[in-house]
Order: structure tokens, then sequence, then C-alpha cells
């Protein structure tokens, strides 16, 4: 475990701001699903 922390690098500005929004990118596209799912079932159960 110390020699990979003594391996790693703290990322440079670029690089920190490719990380974040492939992080961003993710959340919104797990929050996306998440909500097209409810939709589809909120309106699924409303025809009841």
């Amino acid at each position: 475990m110390v020699n990979t922390v003594k391996l790693t690098k703290k990322p440079d500005k670029e690089e920190y701001k490719q990380y974040m929004r492939l992080v961003l990118l993710g959340i919104g596209a797990v929050g996306t699903i998440g909500f097209i799912i409810q939709f589809v079932f909120s309106v699924a159960t409303y025809g009841r």
C-alpha cells in the first residue's frame, strides 16, 4: 500500500477537469435513467 501511494501523483488542472466532467456525466446519466424508469412506471400505474 505504501508503494502505491508513493507512485501516485497529484493530477494537474486539466486532468482534474477531465475527471470531474466524466464523474458529472456519469451522475447525470444515472439520474436520467432513474428518472425515466420512475416516469414510465408512474405513467403505467396511472392508467389503472
